[in-house]
């Protein structure tokens, strides 16, 4: 394993957190699915609310739905963080929660039948929906070739136990994100591989969109991956149906805007891609990520002002 130079204590500090990971994944495989899925949610659910980021879910709460009561916000606020929780634990355990032994159903799935069979690359697009893994792990099962994205973790240890676990449920490749990810993509859908990727998280130099009736700023990576190819954003979102039981929604592709007008072009693909998001959102907003800040400081500093 290649590691970045580091200091020694550092490097001990690593190892240290590599063991504790091992720690939880040997307890996690230990259980039965749901089992684990209830401690996961049930840990978060407790200790969630009592960390920072908890300003940052109430925050994002406020400014997406700022009519709701505040009853209706406590609501959501627990159950995201107890779905956050069953994502958490239900991750060593992914080789477990496959369409093969029922926990996860498909809707749409011909368009993935169809895709396999066409043997052409398109470009996935999805969200921190549910537990986002089943994303990945049902485009295996269709067995269309997809390279798939990822956040390296910090902990280069635990950053390769994090790929041997997404091994362990068959998904082979991997792109880390940055400038080599970005040239992985480019490669494997030159060779026909379909690309995946989470298109709802914060890009600062991104596409300014319409999102809850603000402005968020969204990557144009992935429509500018599928104008490229001449190809398609397919959509996918996962939703929870009960405990570690999933339902994916294979939506209609979203076709890249083609006036002729390169720049504008992207701009309107892009909102369409964050108008997606959105309706997902507001049909079952418990379970999306919004420990993260979505929206722009300026944002975040008028909600701030108005309360």
């Amino acid at each position: 394993m290649a590691l970045k130079k580091t200091t020694f204590l550092q490097d001990i500090g690593w190892r240290i957190e590599a063991v504790f990971y091992d720690l939880f994944v040997a307890v996690i495989r230990s259980l039965p699915v749901d089992t684990a899925s209830d401690l996961g949610g049930w840990l978060l659910k407790t200790f969630g609310p009592l960390t920072s980021v908890q300003k940052t879910v109430r925050r994002n709460l406020d400014i997406a739905f700022p009519d709701q009561d505040e009853a209706w916000k406590r609501n959501i606020v627990t159950a995201q963080w107890e779905n956050l929780g069953r994502t958490f634990a239900e991750f060593p355990i992914m080789d477990r929660i496959r369409i093969s032994n029922g926990r996860v159903e498909v809707v749409g799935g011909e368009r993935l039948e169809a895709l396999e069979q066409a043997n052409a690359p398109v470009v996935f697009i999805s969200g921190h929906f549910a537990n986002w893994e089943i994303m990945p792990s049902t485009i295996v099962d269709y067995k269309v070739p997809c390279l798939m994205t990822y956040r390296a973790a910090n902990n280069p240890y635990v950053d390769q136990r994090i790929k041997d676990g997404r091994f362990r449920y068959g998904v082979r490749l991997f792109a880390p994100k940055g400038g080599d990810g970005a040239k992985d993509l480019l490669l494997a859908m030159g060779r026909g591989e379909s690309v995946a990727l989470m298109n709802d998280q914060k890009f600062n130099k991104g596409v300014p969109t319409p999102f809850f009736d603000s402005v968020v700023y969204t990557a144009p990576g992935p429509t500018r991956l599928a104008m490229r190819f001449g190809t398609v954003l397919q959509p996918m979102s996962v939703e929870r149906t009960h405990k570690a039981r999933f339902r994916v929604i294979v939506h209609p592709a979203i076709e890249v805007d083609n006036t002729g007008n390169r720049g504008t072009d992207i701009e309107t693909t892009v909102c369409k891609v964050s108008k997606f998001v959105e309706d997902c959102v507001l049909k079952r907003p418990e379970e999306w990520f919004w420990a993260h800040k979505r929206w722009p400081k300026e944002t975040y500093k008028v909600q701030t002002d108005q309360n």
